[in-house]
């Protein structure tokens, strides 16, 4: 997961090193974001049917490959193609490290997979700092990671851990059963929701600072910062406090509080104070999407594979429909008024969520 997070800070880290266009750097993150729904969604239902680390060889391999030759020729449509399978190699990673967990460890299961994402976001500010700060030249990164990522096939080429149990029914079988599951429609949607939110503040939150609360060019950054600093805190911080039969109720919860700070921070002045509601906003909403992985696959230990795989589709789409909700809002009205968007969708989230668990209380593991 440390790679799925440098891999979404290649194009940001090394788009100028190259040359690349705008409407460039939109093809490319396109590119990857159809690789990453293709791997996730594929990874994700081969989990439950073969023995998860030899489907990690396999992406390790494709990433290793992707990030050796990535921008070796300037050929544009090559390295397009180089960046379909960065997407789905790490797709492969999202969608079976999680079910991976869940069959690994049957207590505290919401610590696992909190953890396991902290370091998506840990990933992404690696990449980032280690460009940056010591100056190095972004091919020479990539190559390093390469070299990682061998380093990870090797380890999955020789490890074995056996599925629990046997799956009954094929692949399309499995996705008629959880289609017509109400609760996975909705964690679809709010999985949408939140991680276009996730999205849209880490682009916006600067520009947000600098035009509507006068912040400068270094202290919007450290507003940005304290968003990062408050998902990567919160999900250590709540996985340790999670267990498996409240994973519902939390959920719930920081919604609820995701969206009353995303509130206060959009309609209020608070000076410096931004930066406490900032880094709560990034708080509440940091430990939701690996709640909502662990609810998926705790109701349906089953197919854990398939359910999480198919879940994990909608994080490309929520980062490309909440973003683009917030432009043309912006555009035609104000970017206050795009700002709104932002605790809108949270509530309409809580909203969905609360009333199909309240309708059919959820079924957890009371041991975990």
């Amino acid at each position: 997961m440390l790679f799925l997070g440098i891999s979404n800070a290649i194009i940001g880290g090394a788009a100028r090193n190259i040359g690349l266009t705008p409407f460039q750097i939109g093809l490319f993150l396109a590119i990857q974001n159809i690789g990453f729904m293709i791997g996730v969604s594929a990874a994700g239902a081969m989990a439950d049917s073969y023995e998860k680390p030899k489907i990690l060889f396999v992406g390790s391999l494709i990433l290793a490959a992707s990030f050796f030759s990535f921008y070796l020729t300037g050929s544009l449509w090559l390295n397009l193609f180089i960046m379909l399978l960065i997407g789905l190699g790490v797709g492969s990673y999202e969608g079976v490290t999680d079910p991976m967990l869940l069959e690994m460890h049957d207590k505290n299961q919401s610590l696992h997979i909190n953890v396991n994402h902290f370091f998506v976001t840990f990933g992404s500010i690696f990449m980032t700092v280690y460009l940056i700060f010591l100056q190095m030249n972004w091919r020479t990164s990539l190559t390093q990671a390469a070299i990682a990522v061998v380093l990870l096939a090797v380890f999955f080429a020789f490890a074995r851990l056996k599925n629990k149990g046997s799956q009954a029914g094929d692949y399309l079988d499995r996705v008629r059963i959880l289609s017509r599951e109400r609760l996975v429609v909705v964690l679809f949607l709010a999985t949408i929701l939140v991680v276009g939110v996730e999205l849209g503040m880490v682009g916006i939150v600067t520009t947000f600072l600098m035009e509507l609360r006068g912040f400068s060019q270094v202290t919007s950054k450290i507003g940005l910062l304290a968003f990062l600093a408050g998902i990567a805190v919160g999900r250590l911080i709540i996985g340790f406090f999670t267990r498996g039969d409240q994973a519902a109720r939390y959920i719930l919860l920081l919604f609820g509080l995701a969206t009353i700070f995303f509130g206060l921070m959009v309609t209020l002045r608070l000076g410096q104070w931004s930066y406490v509601t900032i880094f709560l906003a990034g708080l509440a909403m940091s430990a939701l999407l690996p709640l909502m992985i662990t609810l998926a696959g705790q109701t349906y230990p089953e197919m854990a594979g398939t359910v999480t795989g198919s879940i994990k589709v909608a994080i490309p789409i929520g980062g490309i429909l909440i973003p683009f909700l917030m432009s043309l809002v912006a555009r035609s009205a104000s970017l206050q008024s795009a700002m709104l968007v932002f605790p809108l969708a949270l509530l309409l989230a809580f909203v969905l969520l609360w009333l199909e668990l309240r309708r059919v209380p959820v079924p957890l593991d009371p041991g975990a």
